[in-house]
């Protein structure tokens, strides 16, 4: 896995204070995106162990309320292993921190993947610059669902939160 930067103290993508991952590689070529320089699969940097010490040095803080995987897209398939390993790691390590991960895949086809029982909330959805609406929280475009993953999989119905 690669990524392009490591955000602390973020208030923007997800709730409360937040260290984000902005893993390379995405596939869906969205129009308008915001990260286009984070689509190739090979740019940023390795993720190595320095740069999960600095996540979890983040995560350790108190007033720190989580991650949040954001991209390019962690779901990238060649993402997929490396971004599970890494929340399985986060999940154990610091089990009282949320977990956000931001994805152009729809709930319909990633809700079966081993990692979203440890997810707390999916933002789902190709961005569409037609459905652009600064207004929205945590999101893009109107066509993009906050989900709440752990309801979801327990209710096995769609449960989003905005």
């Amino acid at each position: 896995m690669r990524y392009h930067n490591i955000t602390k103290d973020d208030m923007l993508n997800g709730t409360g204070l937040r260290v984000v991952l902005w893993v390379a590689g995405c596939n869906h070529g969205c129009k308008g995106c915001q990260n286009p320089v984070t689509w190739d699969i090979c740019g940023g940097l390795p993720f190595d162990e320095a740069a999960k010490e600095e996540i979890f040095a983040e995560l350790r803080k108190p007033y720190i309320e989580g991650i949040t995987f954001s991209g390019g897209d962690p779901l990238h398939p060649e993402n997929r292993k490396d971004v599970e390993k890494l929340i399985t790691e986060i999940s154990l390590k610091f089990p009282n921190k949320n977990i956000w991960l931001y994805t152009g895949f729809s709930w319909d086809e990633v809700k079966y993947l081993p990692l979203m029982d440890k997810l707390d909330i999916l933002v789902d959805g190709r961005f569409i610059e037609a459905l652009k609406d600064t207004k929205l929280y945590w999101r893009g475009s109107s066509n993009q669902k906050v989900i709440n993953v752990k309801e979801s999989l327990a209710k096995n119905t769609l449960v989003t939160i905005v």
